[in-house]
């Protein structure tokens, strides 16, 4: 931990000279973590840069949109060549697909709607990676994420990063405050992408126009179905679609393509109102429709709930915040209720639509920048 002894802190917060202060740099290949690793390197850090190699690098060579493919190794390889600092390739294939993959894949099959990039920053880079980095002497690990990271007066907190468009706090919520103590994030206080992209052009970087990643990294165009049937053959079978009032509409080709919100694609049109799906019955094969109001939310049940708050999350019989149910919503106020370390019901003060299990609950100071933790939708 980064101690004020009364000696001038760096800017990573240790009061040592930059060049003794050791810093890995989670390196994906994209502008960011780049221009992460070129701006320490440039302040005259010892910076070690290091990129996961996550799935199959023959199938990723050819594949673009999304990060740690074939492509995006040699990317983050030339920055640290250009910039002279060493960088290492790291096998996680096997631990990606066990601590990620997997659980994507049955999630789905359950009829849940998983955050894959939630669970490989948490168990993957924050948990595997940041080991590495205690293992190469660092004294801290920085990543290219937008989220700020602030000393409080009881130690650091995760704060939004200044950047509304671009903030990432809700895929990194299960963040601990040992992690945290450890991490640093060099981009979330700047205003927007162009001056990371600026910042890039100035440091002569390869990625400085190199597009943002659009895909997760192992799902090709966003084609979910198509991954889960190559990881679980058979998963796809076909079922009847139903109304909520218990008709049958027609059919579908497997419940894996259908999520919770949806109205398109349901092929069941000639119907004097729009239907959405309200629920996936995958024990029965069934995809439930119904009218939009069907959708709306307003009790939550959350559980693995990682509480970044002082005190702890049992101590009052609730906690009034502000809650993220999806990463493209703003934060809207809501009631905690603990029921124990790790679970809670949340409440929102104004319903939502197209709450669904497998999708994180994220919570906010009301009215602030800080995230104070969140937990995994668990039913509907």
């Amino acid at each position: 931990m980064a101690l004020d002894t009364g000696e001038k802190l760096n800017s990573l917060g240790f009061a040592k000279p930059e060049a003794e202060t050791r810093v890995v740099v989670a390196m994906s290949g994209g502008v960011d973590s780049s221009v992460v690793a070129a701006k320490l390197a440039d302040e005259g850090y010892d910076v070690v840069g290091v990129t996961l190699q996550l799935y199959d690098h023959g199938a990723a060579l050819a594949k673009k949109g999304a990060c740690c493919a074939g492509r995006d190794i040699h990317d983050a390889r030339r920055v640290a060549e250009a910039r002279g600092f060493p960088h290492y390739v790291l096998d996680y294939e096997n631990v990606f697909r066990d601590a990620v993959i997997d659980e994507f894949a049955d999630s789905y099959l359950a009829g849940a709607t998983p955050v894959p990039c939630i669970r490989c920053n948490e168990r993957v880079k924050f948990r595997d990676l940041l080991e590495t980095a205690r293992d190469l002497d660092a004294d801290c690990m920085a990543t290219g994420h937008y989220i700020q990271r602030k000393t409080g007066a009881a130690g650091p907190e995760l704060h939004m990063a200044a950047d509304a468009a671009r903030d990432q706090s809700y895929f990194l919520f299960s963040t601990t405050a040992e992690q945290l103590d450890y991490l640093r994030f060099p981009l979330g206080h700047l205003p927007s992408k162009e001056a990371t992209r600026d910042l890039a052009a100035r440091y002569g970087l390869s990625v400085a126009d190199k597009p943002d990643s659009q895909d997760i990294c192992f799902v090709p165009n966003g084609d979910y179905a198509s991954v889960i049937e190559k990881l679980r053959p058979g998963a796809a079978e076909p079922g009847e679609i139903v109304h909520a009032d218990g008709r049958v509409l027609g059919t579908h080709r497997g419940v894996i393509h259908y999520t919770v919100g949806q109205r398109r694609g349901l092929g069941i049109g000639g119907l004097s109102e729009p239907l959405y799906v309200v629920k996936l019955d995958v024990e029965n094969r069934r995809v439930i429709v119904g009218p939009k109001e069907m959708l709306a939310t307003r009790t939550v049940p959350v559980r693995e709930i990682n509480w970044l708050g002082e005190r702890p999350l049992p101590e009052r019989a609730e906690w009034h915040v502000s809650v993220k149910v999806r990463s493209t919503r703003p934060p809207r106020e809501a009631v905690i209720r603990p029921l124990s370390d790790t679970e809670a019901e949340v409440e929102l003060l104004t319903p939502e639509e197209g709450v669904s299990p497998g999708q994180a609950c994220v919570f906010y100071q009301t009215g602030g920048t800080r995230v104070l933790g969140g937990g995994w939708i668990w039913k509907g």
